[in-house]
């Protein structure tokens, strides 16, 4: 079949609707407690997830260099349902361990492969420079989807808090669909024999041999853990401020649409500041979103999370094109996978130490703790990414 610029990029939209129109996450965490399981066990759980996508990131990346991107995302698409349709009939620490052990395999089959689909269909349609346009516009899809769902799933768990679940099964079935009308691109590049020393290599390469990229991937990465952070610390925090549960969907909504929003026009506002000031102003309130939230306890403090939420739409297709932009195509998704590896690793370590804080002496003090590791991490890798201005290609 003919490559088709324009059935890739339909069929990516659908993709990502399907990945985050997330029907469960507004009430996920009451959820968790209405069967049973305490902060540190829900953290945990996400732990579980982090732990299988950062033990498959690596492989699973590798596998769609090889492969091809298609049978990666198809695959992926397909565990996804499966995840979600454990959860819906299940309600046991262990099940819905289960659960995220293969939603986890099913993202990392995904992920990175579908940020490299994009890339290398544009690169075969001559136009790669429009790679944070278009990620944007996937991102801002995604979010919008996230919001609706917000909004949804808070009317769904009024029925029950395992409805959602049910409609949640339903929605990620829509990836599987999506993912055969996928056509693989060509790819620009030599031809890769497969083998565990090719893997090794790639990961080396990424890891101490190009320090752009080393460098690329650690800000990328600790920047990608951080609004992950926060989006598990979110709903506590509403629950902290005085927000109705009645409401919970409405503000992740909103929160979601402020990311889709500023995903869309992420490409004129990097356009228009410059590389160095745009990460610079995005880490800065990132960071400062944590300290604020740890000291606001009342709806106020929405303010400063629509803040950190616009900031991270600024962030994520930013941070992409770097990446993608000092890469090449026979290895770009295993270099997308060796970010995301990083990014779970570091959720592993910190998420569960942040819920043992929160149990243990307020979600304040985790906020706070989150705010301090997040402004040391940060730090660091801002000052060495901008210092090997690894924004540019070699």
């Amino acid at each position: 079949m003919p490559f088709s610029l324009q059935r890739n990029l339909s069929a990516l939209y659908f993709i990502k609707v399907a990945k985050w129109m997330n029907l469960v996450m507004p009430i996920i965490v009451l959820f968790y407690r209405s069967n049973g399981m305490t902060m540190q066990d829900i953290f945990t759980l996400q732990a579980v997830y982090s732990v299988t996508l950062m033990l498959l990131e690596i492989p699973t990346g590798y596998f769609a260099d090889i492969a091809g991107r298609r049978t990666s995302i198809l695959l992926g698409a397909v565990l996804g349902f499966v995840g979600y349709l454990i959860y819906a009939v299940s309600g046991g620490f262990w099940e819905f361990m289960l659960a995220e052990t293969v939603l986890g395999v099913g993202m990392s089959l995904v992920s990175g492969a579908d940020s490299a689909m994009l890339y290398d269909s544009l690169l075969a349609a001559r136009q790669e420079e429009k790679f944070t346009r278009f990620e944007g516009r996937i991102t801002s899809i995604g979010n919008f989807g996230e919001a609706f769902a917000g909004i949804v799933g808070g009317l769904l768990a009024t029925i029950s808090l395992r409805t959602p679940y049910f409609f949640q099964t339903a929605v990620a079935f829509i990836a599987i669909p999506a993912a055969f009308l996928l056509i693989e691109p060509p790819v620009h590049g030599p031809v890769r024999k497969p083998s565990l020393h090719d893997v090794a290599n790639i990961v080396v390469k990424v890891l101490h041999g190009d320090r752009k990229l080393f460098w690329n991937t650690i800000f990328s990465a600790v920047t990608g853990v951080s609004t992950l952070t926060m989006a598990w610390f979110a709903q506590p925090w509403f629950s902290q401020a005085g927000l109705a549960v009645s409401w919970f969907g409405v503000a992740w909504a909103l929160l979601n649409l402020s990311v889709g929003i500023t995903a869309i026009y992420a490409w004129k506002i990097e356009k228009r500041l410059k590389p160095p000031a745009t990460v610079t102003l995005f880490t800065i309130i990132l960071v400062g979103g944590f300290f604020a939230l740890a000291l606001v306890n009342t709806l106020h403090g929405l303010i400063i999370l629509l803040g950190f939420y616009l900031a991270r739409g600024l962030a994520t297709p930013t941070l992409r094109n770097y990446i993608n932009s000092i890469t090449t195509s026979d290895i770009r998704a295993t270099v997308l996978s060796v970010r995301n590896f990083v990014i779970r690793l570091l959720f592993a370590i910190l998420g569960p130490f942040y819920g043992w804080i929160t149990d243990a002496w307020g979600l304040s003090a985790a906020l706070m703790s989150a705010a301090a590791i997040f402004a040391l991490l940060s730090g660091t890798s801002l000052f060495f990414f901008l210092k090997h201005r690894t924004y540019e290609g070699n």
